[in-house]
């Protein structure tokens, strides 16, 4: 099991707020550096070699728990150029496309990288993940944050995480002649316009698979399974959802349990896609 801090590695600090919140700082340790916060600094050297679980005092007496960050954590306070896939949705597109470690799965839309992350993740040493990007600054920082967080995983944990996602920088539309020597058990879409990239996908994916779509409006769910129909594509509808989350407070002596104020907002329809293969007339 992964034991004290070290230096490289990631560390997450949470601060109590007021109205039962917390506020969570992510850093990357270094020796010389130190941890900012509302309450004053925390040298890192005062970290390094500690265990994780313990709280530690900043220079104006604030309590900080310091913790390795989860995955999740990790996505949603990594660097940012456009808006990520949050970790809620990332959790309902994996369950849609039943993806099995050793799996061969294609990402259009590297974004900042939080779904290749999950994605490795869930394909394991022995998947595979293509991910297609077409702007330049995306495809840097969703390398980036990529490289960043399995070097410090490996750091803080006794094995590696697995190299297998392959970041493309390329029109997906284009890459016709790429996809011929490619077998996919998934395809997952987040991108502007998405029915530009299923006549190029769909051969590859094989046969019953499944093709998951993030779209940011119900218009644009609209349009892509308008395209589906107009040009005949070989894809049923399964299902069309958004996935909310309800946050609750329970305050202690006597325990009052209540919503809390701060619930997350719309983030994104998922449309279910599955191949098929269609009746020969």
């Amino acid at each position: 099991r992964p034991g004290s801090f070290r230096a490289g590695e990631l560390a997450l600090a949470e601060v109590r707020r007021k109205r039962n919140t917390t506020l969570k700082l992510l850093c990357r340790l270094a020796a010389e550096a130190v941890l900012t916060s509302p309450g004053g600094v925390l040298p890192h050297r005062d970290i390094i070699g500690q265990l994780p679980g313990q709280v530690l005092r900043t220079s104006g007496g604030a309590r900080l728990l310091l913790r390795r960050p989860s995955l999740e954590e990790y996505v949603l306070l990594m660097p940012r150029g456009p808006t990520i896939a949050y970790p809620k949705d990332v959790s309902a597109m994996l369950m849609m496309m039943d993806i099995h470690p050793g799996d061969t799965v294609l990402e259009t839309g590297s974004g900042s990288g939080a779904m290749s992350l999950f994605l490795s993740r869930a394909v394991g040493p022995k998947g595979r993940v293509l991910s297609y990007e077409i702007r330049d600054d995306h495809h840097s920082l969703a390398k980036k944050n990529y490289r960043h967080w399995r070097s410090a995983w490996e750091i803080g944990h006794m094995d590696e995480w697995p190299d297998n996602v392959e970041f493309i920088l390329k029109d997906i539309s284009t890459a016709a002649a790429d996809m011929k020597s490619v077998t996919l058990d998934a395809v997952v879409l987040d991108m502007l316009n998405p029915q530009s990239a299923l006549p190029v996908v769909h051969p590859s994916l094989k046969q019953g698979g499944v093709c998951a779509v993030y779209l940011a409006n119900i218009t644009q769910v609209i349009d892509l399974l308008d395209r589906i129909r107009s040009c005949k594509l070989p894809f049923l509808c399964e299902r069309i959802i958004e996935v909310t989350h309800r946050s609750w407070s329970v305050l202690p002596v006597p325990y009052i349990a209540r919503p809390s104020h701060l619930q997350e907002a719309h983030s994104a329809f998922l449309t279910k896609l599955r191949k098929f293969r269609p009746l020969l007339s």
